[in-house]
């Protein structure tokens, strides 16, 4: 079934299209969620988002992109958004630690497991992911675009509704960044 055909199925809400939509996309939402959010529960329960998202709005769907860019734009607002909302929560907990009231704050996983990390790298992704959090969003999402789903920099440029020469700039600023963040870990 090709792209077009899938839309059309899926905009007539054929439930063998959406299965198809899950069973193709999946794995790539999910590795790109995860890449953001850390956190496989999490990356989990925004995926179903993702999907519930796409079913919704598919009629709305212009084509300006590939389906599978459209995708990744709303899986990476999904990701930044509810990364801006842990942020708040976890701000709040601090006002709360503050002013003596206690709540739990949640800090990064204590162990990470990305499907893309063999067992014997698990706890140098671990580090790499917690660097790249402390990246600039647009940074963040430019990197785990290309390093996490290997996306080129016109799928990325797509993506972000930017252009290619603004991607490659990201990417450079964020090695910068993740050189300097990393300093530490590997020094020769």
């Amino acid at each position: 079934m090709t792209d077009r055909e899938l839309i059309q199925a899926l905009q007539n809400r054929q439930q063998d299209a959406f299965r198809l939509l899950v069973d193709e996309y999946k794995d790539r939402m999910y590795n790109t969620v995860l890449g953001f959010v850390q956190n496989a529960e999490d990356a989990e329960d925004l995926v179903q988002e993702v999907f519930i998202k796409v079913y919704d709005s598919i009629g709305q769907y212009r084509g300006e992109a590939s389906l599978g860019t459209w995708m990744y734009r709303i899986a990476v607002t999904k990701s930044l958004d509810f990364i801006r909302k842990k942020n708040r929560k976890k701000r709040a907990a601090m006002l709360f630690v503050w002013i003596g009231a206690s709540e739990k704050n949640d800090e990064y996983p204590t162990e990470f497991n990305h499907p893309g990390v063999l067992a014997e790298n698990k706890e140098q992704a671990a580090i790499l992911f917690k660097a790249v959090a402390q990246l600039p969003e647009n940074q963040k999402t430019a990197f785990v675009l290309q390093k996490v789903e290997g996306l080129n920099v016109q799928q990325i440029a797509s993506v972000m509704k930017s252009t290619e020469s603004a991607v490659e700039s990201l990417l450079s600023r964020a090695k910068s960044n993740l050189k300097k963040l990393l300093r530490g870990y590997y020094q020769s």
